[in-house]
Protein backbone atom coordinates (compact mmCIF):
# COMPACT_ATOMS: atom_id res chain seq x y z
CA UNK A 1 0.00 0.00 0.00
CA UNK A 2 1.16 3.39 -0.97
CA UNK A 3 2.37 5.57 2.57
CA UNK A 4 -0.51 7.88 3.14
CA UNK A 5 1.86 10.32 4.23
CA UNK A 6 2.98 10.95 0.34
CA UNK A 7 -0.92 11.09 -0.70
CA UNK A 8 -0.66 14.48 -1.44
CA UNK A 9 2.16 14.45 -3.84
CA UNK A 10 1.88 16.39 -7.18
CA UNK A 11 1.94 13.77 -10.04
CA UNK A 12 2.55 15.08 -13.41
CA UNK A 13 -0.12 13.70 -16.33
CA UNK A 14 0.95 10.24 -17.53
CA UNK A 15 3.70 9.32 -14.96
CA UNK A 16 3.14 6.89 -12.81
CA UNK A 17 3.58 8.00 -8.53
CA UNK A 18 7.31 8.14 -8.19
CA UNK A 19 8.38 6.39 -11.49
CA UNK A 20 10.51 7.94 -13.54
CA UNK A 21 9.42 7.20 -17.10
CA UNK A 22 6.39 7.09 -18.50
CA UNK A 23 5.04 3.49 -20.62
CA UNK A 24 5.78 4.99 -24.35
CA UNK A 25 9.85 5.27 -22.93
CA UNK A 26 9.71 2.72 -21.15
CA UNK A 27 8.39 0.65 -24.31
CA UNK A 28 10.67 2.20 -26.16
CA UNK A 29 13.76 1.36 -24.04
CA UNK A 30 12.56 -2.18 -24.27
CA UNK A 31 12.54 -1.92 -28.15
CA UNK A 32 16.49 -0.90 -27.71
CA UNK A 33 17.31 -3.43 -25.30
CA UNK A 34 15.93 -6.42 -27.73
CA UNK A 35 17.55 -4.65 -30.82
CA UNK A 36 20.55 -4.51 -29.13
CA UNK A 37 20.62 -7.97 -28.09
CA UNK A 38 19.49 -9.39 -31.27
CA UNK A 39 22.23 -7.01 -33.26
CA UNK A 40 25.29 -6.13 -31.11
CA UNK A 41 25.45 -8.91 -28.74
CA UNK A 42 24.65 -11.55 -31.18
CA UNK A 43 27.59 -10.72 -32.90
CA UNK A 44 30.17 -10.33 -29.82
CA UNK A 45 29.19 -13.90 -28.45
CA UNK A 46 29.78 -15.54 -31.48
CA UNK A 47 32.86 -14.49 -31.26
CA UNK A 48 33.61 -14.16 -27.52
CA UNK A 49 31.11 -16.76 -25.78
CA UNK A 50 29.81 -15.60 -22.35
CA UNK A 51 31.79 -17.66 -19.78
CA UNK A 52 28.67 -19.11 -17.84
CA UNK A 53 25.15 -18.88 -16.73
CA UNK A 54 25.29 -16.39 -14.29
CA UNK A 55 23.51 -15.73 -10.93
CA UNK A 56 23.61 -14.91 -7.78
CA UNK A 57 24.47 -17.13 -5.07
CA UNK A 58 20.97 -17.47 -4.24
CA UNK A 59 20.45 -19.00 -7.87
CA UNK A 60 18.86 -15.88 -8.36
CA UNK A 61 19.87 -14.95 -12.59
CA UNK A 62 22.10 -11.99 -12.99
CA UNK A 63 21.10 -10.02 -16.22
CA UNK A 64 22.77 -9.30 -19.06
CA UNK A 65 21.95 -5.70 -18.74
CA UNK A 66 19.66 -3.99 -16.44
CA UNK A 67 17.39 -1.04 -18.02
CA UNK A 68 14.78 1.58 -16.33
CA UNK A 69 12.21 -1.04 -17.42
CA UNK A 70 13.42 -3.31 -15.09
CA UNK A 71 12.12 -0.98 -12.25
CA UNK A 72 8.62 -0.25 -14.13
CA UNK A 73 6.44 -1.56 -11.15
CA UNK A 74 8.84 0.59 -8.72
CA UNK A 75 7.35 4.03 -6.49
CA UNK A 76 10.30 5.59 -5.50
CA UNK A 77 8.47 7.50 -1.94
CA UNK A 78 6.92 3.96 -1.34
CA UNK A 79 9.84 1.98 -2.00
CA UNK A 80 12.64 3.90 -1.17
CA UNK A 81 11.67 7.19 0.52
CA UNK A 82 14.27 9.19 2.39
CA UNK A 83 17.02 7.89 4.82
CA UNK A 84 15.88 7.88 8.47
CA UNK A 85 12.45 7.75 6.94
CA UNK A 86 9.89 4.54 5.95
CA UNK A 87 10.72 2.18 4.56
CA UNK A 88 14.21 2.60 5.59
CA UNK A 89 15.39 1.39 1.99
CA UNK A 90 17.92 4.04 2.10
CA UNK A 91 19.25 3.53 5.59
CA UNK A 92 17.76 4.41 9.64
CA UNK A 93 19.66 7.74 10.13
CA UNK A 94 19.02 10.98 7.74
CA UNK A 95 22.64 11.60 7.35
CA UNK A 96 24.52 8.07 8.04
CA UNK A 97 27.51 7.90 7.99
CA UNK A 98 28.22 11.83 6.98
CA UNK A 99 27.31 12.11 10.97
CA UNK A 100 29.78 9.40 12.03
CA UNK A 101 31.03 6.04 10.58
CA UNK A 102 29.20 2.86 11.72
CA UNK A 103 30.20 1.16 15.19
CA UNK A 104 33.98 -0.88 14.30
CA UNK A 105 33.30 -3.20 16.60
CA UNK A 106 35.81 -6.20 16.52
CA UNK A 107 35.09 -9.48 18.18
CA UNK A 108 37.51 -10.38 20.71
CA UNK A 109 37.93 -13.55 23.44
CA UNK A 110 40.25 -15.90 24.35
CA UNK A 111 41.61 -17.76 27.17
CA UNK A 112 41.99 -15.85 30.53
CA UNK A 113 39.66 -12.76 31.60
CA UNK A 114 43.06 -11.16 32.06
CA UNK A 115 43.74 -11.35 28.52
CA UNK A 116 40.90 -10.87 26.42
CA UNK A 117 40.87 -7.31 29.17
CA UNK A 118 43.76 -6.59 27.56
CA UNK A 119 42.87 -7.12 24.19
CA UNK A 120 39.97 -5.21 24.63
CA UNK A 121 41.97 -1.83 25.75
CA UNK A 122 44.73 -2.45 22.50
CA UNK A 123 41.89 -1.93 20.42
CA UNK A 124 40.21 0.69 21.89
CA UNK A 125 43.53 2.30 21.69
CA UNK A 126 43.66 1.35 17.86
CA UNK A 127 40.15 3.01 17.23
CA UNK A 128 37.63 0.67 18.09
CA UNK A 129 34.49 2.19 18.63
CA UNK A 130 32.84 -0.92 20.68
CA UNK A 131 33.41 -4.22 22.53
CA UNK A 132 32.44 -7.48 20.89
CA UNK A 133 33.45 -10.30 23.35
CA UNK A 134 33.62 -13.84 22.47
CA UNK A 135 33.09 -16.54 24.85
CA UNK A 136 34.96 -20.29 25.53
CA UNK A 137 32.26 -23.59 24.58
CA UNK A 138 32.18 -24.42 27.85
CA UNK A 139 30.55 -20.64 28.63
CA UNK A 140 28.50 -21.23 25.58
CA UNK A 141 26.98 -24.52 26.84
CA UNK A 142 26.44 -23.19 30.41
CA UNK A 143 29.58 -25.12 32.19
CA UNK A 144 31.86 -23.86 34.82
CA UNK A 145 35.68 -24.47 33.27
CA UNK A 146 36.09 -27.59 35.77
CA UNK A 147 33.28 -29.45 34.42
CA UNK A 148 34.13 -32.77 33.00
CA UNK A 149 32.31 -31.32 29.82
CA UNK A 150 34.37 -28.70 29.64
CA UNK A 151 37.66 -30.66 29.57
CA UNK A 152 40.29 -28.96 26.06
CA UNK A 153 37.98 -26.34 25.46
CA UNK A 154 39.27 -23.70 27.58
CA UNK A 155 39.91 -20.23 26.13
CA UNK A 156 39.78 -21.87 22.53
CA UNK A 157 37.11 -19.86 20.66
CA UNK A 158 36.81 -17.17 23.37
CA UNK A 159 37.37 -15.77 27.19
CA UNK A 160 36.08 -18.36 29.44
CA UNK A 161 33.63 -16.66 32.19
CA UNK A 162 32.44 -19.18 35.23
CA UNK A 163 31.38 -16.43 37.77
CA UNK A 164 30.92 -12.88 38.48
CA UNK A 165 34.62 -12.76 39.61
CA UNK A 166 35.52 -13.27 36.18
CA UNK A 167 33.08 -10.75 34.72
CA UNK A 168 34.93 -8.17 37.25
CA UNK A 169 38.36 -9.16 35.27
CA UNK A 170 36.67 -8.89 31.78
CA UNK A 171 35.55 -5.51 31.99
CA UNK A 172 38.22 -3.98 34.68
CA UNK A 173 39.08 -0.51 34.16
CA UNK A 174 36.42 0.07 30.80
CA UNK A 175 34.21 2.91 30.94
CA UNK A 176 31.24 1.20 30.70
CA UNK A 177 28.82 4.29 30.84
CA UNK A 178 30.86 5.43 28.43
CA UNK A 179 31.50 2.27 25.55
CA UNK A 180 28.89 0.01 24.22
CA UNK A 181 29.52 -3.84 24.53
CA UNK A 182 28.20 -6.54 22.13
CA UNK A 183 27.94 -10.02 24.09
CA UNK A 184 27.87 -13.34 21.65
CA UNK A 185 25.76 -15.85 23.85
CA UNK A 186 22.74 -17.61 23.96
CA UNK A 187 21.76 -20.34 26.63
CA UNK A 188 23.56 -18.75 28.79
CA UNK A 189 22.64 -15.34 28.16
CA UNK A 190 20.77 -13.71 30.85
CA UNK A 191 23.08 -15.23 33.25
CA UNK A 192 26.05 -14.01 31.62
CA UNK A 193 24.13 -10.47 31.39
CA UNK A 194 23.37 -10.47 35.29
CA UNK A 195 27.17 -11.01 35.85
CA UNK A 196 27.87 -8.19 33.43
CA UNK A 197 25.25 -5.93 35.03
CA UNK A 198 26.28 -6.77 38.66
CA UNK A 199 29.60 -5.82 38.02
CA UNK A 200 28.43 -2.52 36.55
CA UNK A 201 26.98 -1.69 39.48
CA UNK A 202 29.48 -2.55 41.62
CA UNK A 203 31.86 -0.17 39.76
CA UNK A 204 28.91 2.84 40.08
CA UNK A 205 27.29 2.34 36.84
CA UNK A 206 23.54 2.09 37.24
CA UNK A 207 21.91 -0.34 34.52
CA UNK A 208 20.01 2.40 32.99
CA UNK A 209 22.64 4.03 31.91
CA UNK A 210 24.66 0.60 30.28
CA UNK A 211 24.28 0.59 26.40
CA UNK A 212 24.82 -2.83 24.49
CA UNK A 213 23.93 -5.71 23.31
CA UNK A 214 23.13 -9.45 23.74
CA UNK A 215 22.74 -11.91 20.97
CA UNK A 216 20.40 -14.19 22.49
CA UNK A 217 18.78 -15.44 19.65
CA UNK A 218 18.05 -18.91 20.77
CA UNK A 219 16.03 -19.61 17.76
CA UNK A 220 19.05 -19.47 15.53
CA UNK A 221 20.79 -21.95 17.64
CA UNK A 222 17.90 -25.12 16.80
CA UNK A 223 18.06 -23.47 12.92
CA UNK A 224 21.94 -23.40 12.73
CA UNK A 225 24.82 -22.65 15.24
CA UNK A 226 23.40 -25.84 17.83
CA UNK A 227 24.20 -24.12 21.12
CA UNK A 228 21.38 -24.58 22.90
CA UNK A 229 20.11 -26.33 25.89
CA UNK A 230 16.61 -26.56 26.55
CA UNK A 231 13.45 -27.55 24.48
CA UNK A 232 12.75 -24.27 22.36
CA UNK A 233 9.69 -23.28 24.90
CA UNK A 234 11.32 -22.61 27.84
CA UNK A 235 14.23 -21.13 26.17
CA UNK A 236 11.74 -18.63 24.07
CA UNK A 237 10.49 -17.85 27.52
CA UNK A 238 14.19 -17.07 28.75
CA UNK A 239 14.60 -14.57 25.86
CA UNK A 240 11.01 -12.89 26.24
CA UNK A 241 11.90 -12.95 30.08
CA UNK A 242 15.67 -10.29 28.93
CA UNK A 243 13.25 -8.46 26.46
CA UNK A 244 10.92 -7.69 29.14
CA UNK A 245 13.08 -6.57 31.60
CA UNK A 246 15.11 -4.53 29.02
CA UNK A 247 12.44 -2.50 27.83
CA UNK A 248 11.69 -1.55 31.73
CA UNK A 249 14.76 -1.39 32.92
CA UNK A 250 17.59 -1.08 30.65
CA UNK A 251 16.29 1.68 27.90
CA UNK A 252 20.06 1.56 26.12
CA UNK A 253 20.52 -1.54 25.76
CA UNK A 254 19.21 -3.87 22.71
CA UNK A 255 18.84 -7.23 24.52
CA UNK A 256 19.04 -9.62 21.48
CA UNK A 257 21.09 -9.39 18.14
CA UNK A 258 18.43 -11.67 15.39
CA UNK A 259 21.40 -13.65 14.24
CA UNK A 260 21.53 -14.57 10.62
CA UNK A 261 25.60 -14.98 10.49
CA UNK A 262 24.86 -18.42 12.03
CA UNK A 263 22.38 -19.47 9.64
CA UNK A 264 24.70 -17.99 6.53
CA UNK A 265 27.90 -19.90 8.03
CA UNK A 266 26.12 -23.00 8.28
CA UNK A 267 25.04 -23.13 4.34
CA UNK A 268 22.64 -20.98 3.79
CA UNK A 269 21.93 -18.62 1.24
CA UNK A 270 21.24 -14.77 1.14
CA UNK A 271 17.83 -15.19 0.91
CA UNK A 272 17.92 -17.79 2.98
CA UNK A 273 19.45 -15.69 5.30
CA UNK A 274 17.53 -13.12 5.17
CA UNK A 275 14.21 -14.85 5.53
CA UNK A 276 14.98 -16.85 8.11
CA UNK A 277 16.22 -14.28 10.13
CA UNK A 278 13.23 -12.00 10.16
CA UNK A 279 10.99 -14.94 10.26
CA UNK A 280 13.00 -15.68 14.29
CA UNK A 281 12.15 -11.77 14.61
CA UNK A 282 8.79 -12.10 14.15
CA UNK A 283 8.58 -14.97 15.81
CA UNK A 284 10.38 -13.23 18.93
CA UNK A 285 7.54 -10.37 18.31
CA UNK A 286 4.43 -12.91 18.39
CA UNK A 287 6.15 -14.26 22.28
CA UNK A 288 6.53 -10.43 23.76
CA UNK A 289 3.00 -9.42 22.62
CA UNK A 290 1.88 -12.64 24.25
CA UNK A 291 3.65 -12.10 27.13
CA UNK A 292 1.79 -8.76 27.44
CA UNK A 293 3.96 -6.11 26.16
CA UNK A 294 3.01 -3.54 23.63
CA UNK A 295 4.69 -3.69 19.97
CA UNK A 296 6.45 -0.43 20.33
CA UNK A 297 7.39 -0.83 23.79
CA UNK A 298 10.21 -3.69 22.98
CA UNK A 299 10.27 -3.15 19.37
CA UNK A 300 12.85 0.14 19.18
CA UNK A 301 15.34 -2.03 20.90
CA UNK A 302 15.67 -5.09 18.63
CA UNK A 303 18.74 -5.74 16.89
CA UNK A 304 20.06 -7.51 13.90
CA UNK A 305 23.38 -9.33 12.79
CA UNK A 306 23.91 -10.27 9.16
CA UNK A 307 27.06 -12.22 7.53
CA UNK A 308 28.50 -10.14 4.37
CA UNK A 309 29.62 -12.59 2.16
CA UNK A 310 31.50 -12.33 -1.57
CA UNK A 311 28.77 -11.59 -4.07
CA UNK A 312 28.81 -7.85 -3.34
CA UNK A 313 25.82 -7.14 -5.10
CA UNK A 314 23.49 -9.19 -3.32
CA UNK A 315 25.08 -8.23 -0.51
CA UNK A 316 24.32 -4.79 -0.64
CA UNK A 317 20.55 -5.62 -1.92
CA UNK A 318 20.27 -7.65 0.57
CA UNK A 319 20.52 -4.91 3.57
CA UNK A 320 18.18 -2.58 1.62
CA UNK A 321 15.51 -5.51 1.02
CA UNK A 322 15.43 -6.17 4.84
CA UNK A 323 15.65 -2.80 5.95
CA UNK A 324 12.41 -2.25 3.83
CA UNK A 325 10.70 -5.97 4.52
CA UNK A 326 10.87 -5.80 8.63
CA UNK A 327 9.68 -1.73 8.27
CA UNK A 328 6.50 -3.14 6.16
CA UNK A 329 5.89 -5.86 8.71
CA UNK A 330 5.95 -4.20 11.63
CA UNK A 331 3.63 -1.61 10.51
CA UNK A 332 1.37 -3.11 8.69
CA UNK A 333 1.36 -6.56 10.10
CA UNK A 334 1.65 -5.90 14.02
CA UNK A 335 0.54 -1.77 13.79
CA UNK A 336 3.70 -0.50 15.35
CA UNK A 337 3.47 3.25 16.03
CA UNK A 338 6.73 4.61 16.90
CA UNK A 339 8.85 4.73 13.86
CA UNK A 340 11.76 3.03 15.71
CA UNK A 341 9.92 0.08 15.70
CA UNK A 342 9.95 0.25 11.68
CA UNK A 343 13.63 0.26 12.10
CA UNK A 344 15.93 -2.70 11.05
CA UNK A 345 19.36 -1.82 13.19
CA UNK A 346 21.89 -4.48 11.90
CA UNK A 347 25.55 -5.37 12.83
CA UNK A 348 27.41 -7.17 10.03
CA UNK A 349 30.28 -9.79 10.32
CA UNK A 350 32.18 -10.66 7.15
CA UNK A 351 32.18 -13.82 6.33
CA UNK A 352 34.37 -16.71 8.25
CA UNK A 353 32.70 -19.43 6.14
CA UNK A 354 34.61 -17.30 3.16
CA UNK A 355 38.22 -17.61 4.68
CA UNK A 356 40.88 -20.10 3.16
CA UNK A 357 43.67 -21.06 4.80
CA UNK A 358 45.50 -21.75 1.80
CA UNK A 359 46.88 -18.52 0.76
CA UNK A 360 46.06 -16.80 3.69
CA UNK A 361 46.60 -13.27 2.94
CA UNK A 362 43.95 -13.52 -0.08
CA UNK A 363 41.57 -13.37 3.22
CA UNK A 364 42.27 -9.27 3.50
CA UNK A 365 41.16 -8.96 0.10
CA UNK A 366 37.96 -10.70 0.59
CA UNK A 367 37.46 -9.11 3.87
CA UNK A 368 37.46 -5.76 1.99
CA UNK A 369 35.05 -6.37 -0.33
CA UNK A 370 32.87 -7.81 2.35
CA UNK A 371 33.36 -4.78 4.60
CA UNK A 372 32.76 -2.44 1.52
CA UNK A 373 29.51 -4.28 0.73
CA UNK A 374 28.15 -3.89 4.38
CA UNK A 375 28.76 -0.14 4.04
CA UNK A 376 27.28 0.16 0.84
CA UNK A 377 24.24 -1.56 2.04
CA UNK A 378 24.18 0.73 5.22
CA UNK A 379 25.42 -1.38 8.37
CA UNK A 380 25.37 0.51 11.54
CA UNK A 381 27.80 -2.02 12.96
CA UNK A 382 30.40 -4.16 11.90
CA UNK A 383 33.32 -6.74 11.99
CA UNK A 384 35.97 -7.40 10.10
CA UNK A 385 37.69 -10.60 10.16
CA UNK A 386 41.00 -11.53 10.33
CA UNK A 387 43.35 -13.08 7.77
CA UNK A 388 44.37 -15.89 9.69
CA UNK A 389 40.95 -16.99 11.51
CA UNK A 390 40.86 -20.58 9.19
CA UNK A 391 43.93 -21.28 11.29
CA UNK A 392 43.46 -20.53 14.65
CA UNK A 393 42.26 -17.03 16.51
CA UNK A 394 43.23 -14.00 15.63
CA UNK A 395 46.98 -12.27 16.32
CA UNK A 396 46.91 -8.62 17.64
CA UNK A 397 48.70 -7.80 14.03
CA UNK A 398 45.62 -9.65 12.32
CA UNK A 399 43.06 -7.74 14.28
CA UNK A 400 45.11 -4.27 13.64
CA UNK A 401 44.91 -5.37 10.02
CA UNK A 402 41.08 -6.20 9.86
CA UNK A 403 40.44 -3.09 12.01
CA UNK A 404 42.73 -0.63 9.89
CA UNK A 405 40.43 -2.08 6.84
CA UNK A 406 37.35 -0.47 8.21
CA UNK A 407 38.96 2.75 9.37
CA UNK A 408 40.50 2.77 5.52
CA UNK A 409 37.00 2.87 4.17
CA UNK A 410 35.80 5.32 6.28
CA UNK A 411 38.63 7.61 6.29
CA UNK A 412 40.18 7.39 2.64
CA UNK A 413 37.53 5.64 0.03
CA UNK A 414 34.64 8.31 0.00
CA UNK A 415 32.23 5.91 -0.01
CA UNK A 416 31.07 8.16 3.02
CA UNK A 417 30.13 10.96 1.88
CA UNK A 418 26.84 10.84 0.51
CA UNK A 419 24.06 8.34 1.38
CA UNK A 420 23.58 4.86 -0.03
CA UNK A 421 25.21 5.76 -3.24
CA UNK A 422 24.46 3.18 -5.60
CA UNK A 423 20.55 3.55 -4.53
CA UNK A 424 19.33 4.13 -8.58
CA UNK A 425 21.46 1.44 -9.56
CA UNK A 426 19.25 -0.12 -11.87
CA UNK A 427 21.06 -3.98 -11.01
CA UNK A 428 20.71 -2.96 -7.74
CA UNK A 429 17.22 -1.90 -7.15
CA UNK A 430 16.25 -5.10 -9.38
CA UNK A 431 18.29 -7.05 -7.14
CA UNK A 432 16.89 -5.19 -3.94
CA UNK A 433 13.44 -5.90 -5.30
CA UNK A 434 13.91 -9.82 -6.04
CA UNK A 435 16.12 -10.42 -2.78
CA UNK A 436 13.04 -8.91 -0.94
CA UNK A 437 9.95 -10.76 -3.04
CA UNK A 438 12.45 -14.20 -2.73
CA UNK A 439 12.44 -13.78 1.33
CA UNK A 440 8.54 -12.69 1.43
CA UNK A 441 8.10 -16.36 -0.40
CA UNK A 442 9.77 -18.10 2.09
CA UNK A 443 8.20 -15.78 4.96
CA UNK A 444 4.95 -17.33 3.26
CA UNK A 445 5.54 -20.65 3.41
CA UNK A 446 7.11 -20.78 7.14
CA UNK A 447 3.88 -19.11 8.15
CA UNK A 448 1.82 -22.09 5.80
CA UNK A 449 4.02 -24.60 7.72
CA UNK A 450 3.24 -23.73 11.16
CA UNK A 451 5.77 -21.27 12.10
CA UNK A 452 9.02 -21.00 13.16
CA UNK A 453 9.09 -23.67 16.19
CA UNK A 454 6.96 -25.87 13.80
CA UNK A 455 9.72 -25.45 11.38
CA UNK A 456 12.62 -26.00 13.88
CA UNK A 457 10.53 -29.25 14.85
CA UNK A 458 10.24 -30.94 11.37
CA UNK A 459 13.57 -29.93 9.89
CA UNK A 460 12.45 -27.23 7.37
CA UNK A 461 15.22 -25.10 8.31
CA UNK A 462 17.41 -27.32 7.97
CA UNK A 463 17.08 -29.34 5.15
CA UNK A 464 16.93 -26.01 3.13
CA UNK A 465 20.16 -24.98 4.16
CA UNK A 466 21.22 -28.14 3.82
CA UNK A 467 20.43 -28.49 0.00
CA UNK A 468 22.00 -25.12 -0.13
CA UNK A 469 25.34 -25.81 1.62
CA UNK A 470 25.43 -29.21 -0.64
CA UNK A 471 25.05 -27.18 -3.72
CA UNK A 472 27.40 -24.52 -3.23
CA UNK A 473 29.95 -27.09 -2.17
CA UNK A 474 29.20 -29.38 -5.10
CA UNK A 475 29.72 -25.98 -7.41
CA UNK A 476 33.50 -25.84 -5.52
CA UNK A 477 34.74 -29.19 -5.88
CA UNK A 478 33.38 -28.77 -9.89
CA UNK A 479 35.38 -25.70 -10.49
CA UNK A 480 32.17 -24.20 -11.40
CA UNK A 481 32.61 -21.57 -8.54
CA UNK A 482 36.19 -20.85 -8.58
CA UNK A 483 37.68 -19.88 -4.83
CA UNK A 484 41.08 -18.40 -5.48
CA UNK A 485 43.70 -20.18 -4.10
CA UNK A 486 41.62 -23.14 -3.14
CA UNK A 487 40.64 -24.48 -6.57
CA UNK A 488 42.40 -21.64 -8.46
CA UNK A 489 45.48 -20.39 -8.39
CA UNK A 490 46.73 -22.18 -6.30
CA UNK A 491 50.39 -22.88 -4.74
CA UNK A 492 52.24 -25.66 -3.60
CA UNK A 493 53.61 -24.09 -0.14
CA UNK A 494 52.00 -24.23 3.25
CA UNK A 495 50.85 -21.08 4.48
CA UNK A 496 53.25 -19.19 6.89
CA UNK A 497 51.94 -17.18 8.93
CA UNK A 498 51.98 -16.26 12.34
CA UNK A 499 49.45 -17.91 14.73
CA UNK A 500 47.87 -17.35 18.16
CA UNK A 501 48.30 -19.96 21.09
CA UNK A 502 46.51 -19.69 24.11
CA UNK A 503 48.71 -19.83 27.03
CA UNK A 504 46.87 -23.14 28.81
CA UNK A 505 49.07 -21.39 32.41
CA UNK A 506 46.05 -19.26 31.93
CA UNK A 507 43.57 -22.05 32.39
CA UNK A 508 45.13 -23.22 36.26
CA UNK A 509 44.95 -18.91 37.61
CA UNK A 510 40.97 -19.35 36.10
CA UNK A 511 40.44 -22.33 37.84
CA UNK A 512 41.92 -21.13 40.79
CA UNK A 513 40.12 -18.68 40.67
CA UNK A 514 36.93 -20.12 40.60
CA UNK A 515 37.68 -22.33 43.59
CA UNK A 516 38.01 -19.53 45.51
CA UNK A 517 34.98 -17.89 44.87
CA UNK A 518 33.18 -21.19 45.73
CA UNK A 519 35.24 -21.17 49.24
CA UNK A 520 34.62 -17.87 50.04
CA UNK A 521 31.11 -16.78 49.00
CA UNK A 522 28.13 -16.91 51.59
CA UNK A 523 26.98 -20.31 50.69
CA UNK A 524 23.87 -19.56 52.59
CA UNK A 525 23.28 -16.70 50.09
CA UNK A 526 23.96 -18.90 47.06
CA UNK A 527 21.72 -21.50 47.93
CA UNK A 528 18.83 -18.92 48.71
CA UNK A 529 19.55 -17.50 45.46
CA UNK A 530 19.01 -20.73 43.49
CA UNK A 531 15.91 -21.58 45.25
CA UNK A 532 14.54 -17.91 44.28
CA UNK A 533 15.68 -18.96 40.56
CA UNK A 534 14.08 -22.47 40.81
CA UNK A 535 10.63 -20.68 41.89
CA UNK A 536 10.79 -18.15 39.62
CA UNK A 537 11.07 -21.07 36.81
CA UNK A 538 8.14 -23.06 38.09
CA UNK A 539 5.99 -20.15 38.74
CA UNK A 540 6.72 -18.84 35.22
CA UNK A 541 8.27 -15.21 36.75
CA UNK A 542 10.49 -12.96 34.65
CA UNK A 543 14.05 -14.72 35.68
CA UNK A 544 15.82 -11.35 35.63
CA UNK A 545 15.44 -10.50 39.33
CA UNK A 546 16.81 -13.76 40.67
CA UNK A 547 19.79 -14.15 38.55
CA UNK A 548 20.71 -10.52 39.21
CA UNK A 549 20.64 -12.02 42.82
CA UNK A 550 22.61 -14.92 42.22
CA UNK A 551 25.34 -13.33 40.49
CA UNK A 552 25.57 -11.06 43.01
CA UNK A 553 25.67 -13.99 45.78
CA UNK A 554 28.68 -15.24 42.78
CA UNK A 555 26.51 -18.11 42.06
CA UNK A 556 28.64 -19.87 38.77
CA UNK A 557 27.33 -19.79 35.33
CA UNK A 558 27.02 -23.62 35.94
CA UNK A 559 25.42 -23.51 39.01
CA UNK A 560 22.19 -21.11 37.76
CA UNK A 561 22.28 -23.84 34.48
CA UNK A 562 21.75 -26.38 36.42
CA UNK A 563 18.87 -25.25 37.88
CA UNK A 564 17.54 -24.17 34.12
CA UNK A 565 18.05 -27.97 33.15
CA UNK A 566 16.53 -29.18 36.27
CA UNK A 567 13.16 -27.09 35.59
CA UNK A 568 13.50 -27.36 31.67
CA UNK A 569 15.23 -30.36 31.16
CA UNK A 570 18.05 -30.32 28.23
CA UNK A 571 16.57 -30.86 24.31
CA UNK A 572 17.73 -33.64 21.80
CA UNK A 573 17.52 -32.60 18.18
CA UNK A 574 15.15 -34.63 16.53
CA UNK A 575 16.65 -36.90 13.79
CA UNK A 576 15.97 -34.88 10.43
CA UNK A 577 15.84 -37.54 7.08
Amino acid sequence: MPDPEFSELTIQPGLKQGSLFDAAELARLETARQQWEGTTVKQSVQRIPEAKQFETTSGVPIERLYMPQDLAGQDYMRDLGMPGEYPFTRGVQPTMYRAKPWTMRMFAGFGTAEDTNARFKYLLQQGQTGLSTAFDMATLYGYDTDHPLASGEFGKCGVAVSSLADMEVLFADLPLDKITTSMTINSPAAAIWAMYIVNAEKRGFPMAKLGGTLQNDILKEYIAQKEYLFPPEPSLGLVIDTIEFGARSMPRWNTISISGYHIREAGATAVQELAFTIADGLAYVDAAIERGLSVDEFAPRLSFFFDVHNDFLEEIAKFRAGRRLWARLMREKYGAKDPRSWMMRCHAQTAGVSLSAQQPENNVVRTTIQALAAVLGGTNSLHTNSLDEALALPTEKAALIALRTQQIIASESGVTNTIDPLAGSYAIEALTDQTEQAAQNYLDRIEQLGGVLACIQNGFFQHEIAESAYRYQQEVDQQQRKIVGVNAYTLDEHAKVPTLYVDYEGQQRHLERLNRVRRERNQTEVRHALSALRRACDEHKNTMPALLDAARAYATLGEMMDVFRAAFGEYLEPAIF
